[in-house]
């Protein structure tokens, strides 16, 4: 795509997906966690269950609403969206999924292979389309669409495995009903969007400040990153619920000592190999993401320890505000590692140093609290 598209029209694609991503978060209110740990303890009672798939389905379904209305004020109201009206329009249409695509509830059952089947096979499925129908810079829109389309066909098909194979039964619920969910939800909605913030910050600094451009190589680093993070922080997914359940304390620490040692592994593979991946993806007019991945390989490492902190000793342990705490000392590194070193150098590396630093201060910040209060 950064070959076919170019580099400006990659970058406004991954700008304007950025921006949506806020509006994923919203929908998402944080429901996730406290929804999958909910269908684990229940499953094996169905209609325990379906209620809370229809709890979490019509939350999801009224925070979308929240997002559009939202969107469509920022979308009248700021020259550079309207400028490029129908691409956001179209990227804003992925929210769709998250309000469908019932993660949650595969995860919880421990049935992620399912969801990674659908997953899979849509994406695969959107592939001959990107390569018969994206040629140029000017077929951006038809690659959104295309995106977006199977994105949100995945979603449907999500769901409504669950009602007719499943046979759970999902029903719209009255919003009085969902005080419950949205209260427990608010500890994550608030992390997450510090973190989203955070994330999906940068980028769009990256746009505002060095241009499109430098958004595309700012994302081919980044997604260079994001493959191996995504892969190993399923793992932390997929064993959420049994650690849940067993809450072994013994277990939970080989699984932080292990991921200590998988994070460094990553970061020395990244150093040895990125390159040679970047230029077979990006060419060498992309090579510049070489050295801003290897900063961002950090967050692997961050991602991975915090991550299994969290979920393994933080929430089992009803600590929520301990997760909020730690995405706000995030934020806040971040935030003043900018501020410091834009004073010095107007540079790309001082952001991703940012994000580097921040995932440091998140590790020791969780190995304190767990000290403090004596999880292990």
């Amino acid at each position: 795509l950064i070959r076919t598209l170019g580099a400006e029209s990659y970058g406004l694609y991954i700008y304007a997906l950025s921006i949506v991503t806020y509006f994923i978060f919203i929908v998402n209110f944080g429901f996730d966690l406290p929804a999958t740990k909910a269908v684990a303890q229940e499953n094996d009672n169905p209609a325990a269950i379906a209620n809370v798939l229809s709890c979490i389905f019509t939350a999801k379904i009224y925070m979308l609403f929240v997002s559009f209305l939202i969107f469509f004020v920022l979308l009248i109201t700021i020259p550079f969206l309207r400028e490029h009206c129908l691409l956001f329009v179209i990227v804003f249409g992925q929210t769709i999924n998250f309000a469908l695509f019932p993660t949650y509830y595969y995860q919880g059952m421990q049935k992620m292979k399912n969801a990674t089947i659908i997953q899979v096979v849509f994406k695969f499925l959107s592939l001959p389309f990107i390569f018969v129908l994206v040629k140029s810079s000017s077929d951006l829109s038809a690659f959104a669409i295309i995106t977006t389309t199977t994105m949100i066909i995945g979603g449907l098909v999500a769901i409504l495995t669950v009602v007719f194979v499943d046979r759970l039964n999902i029903r719209w619920v009255n919003f009085l009903e969902l005080r419950k969910w949205f209260k427990e939800a608010f500890p994550f909605f608030l992390s997450n969007s510090v973190g989203t913030l955070k994330e999906q910050g940068i980028p769009i600094i990256v746009g505002a400040f060095f241009g499109m451009r430098d958004v595309a190589i700012y994302d081919l680093a980044n997604k260079l990153i994001i493959i191996p993070r995504t892969v190993l922080m399923s793992l932390n997914a997929a064993l959420f619920p049994k650690i849940v359940m067993d809450n072994n304390k013994t277990t939970i620490r080989k699984i932080i000592k292990y991921e200590f040692f998988i994070g460094f592994a990553v970061i020395a593979l990244i150093i040895a190999f990125g390159y040679w991946v970047i230029l077979f993806l990006g060419g060498e007019m992309m090579t510049d993401a070489y050295p801003l991945a290897i900063v961002l390989s950090v967050t692997v490492l961050s991602w991975l320890v915090v991550g299994a902190i969290i979920s393994f000793l933080f929430i089992p342990n009803h600590k929520y505000y301990l997760v909020t705490i730690n995405q706000i000392l995030a934020l806040i590194s971040v935030a003043l590692f900018i501020l410091c070193g834009f004073s010095i150098k107007l540079s790309i590396f001082v952001l991703v140093g940012a994000l580097a630093f921040s995932g440091i201060v998140e590790i020791i910040f969780c190995l304190f609290q767990t000290k403090k209060y004596k999880f292990l």
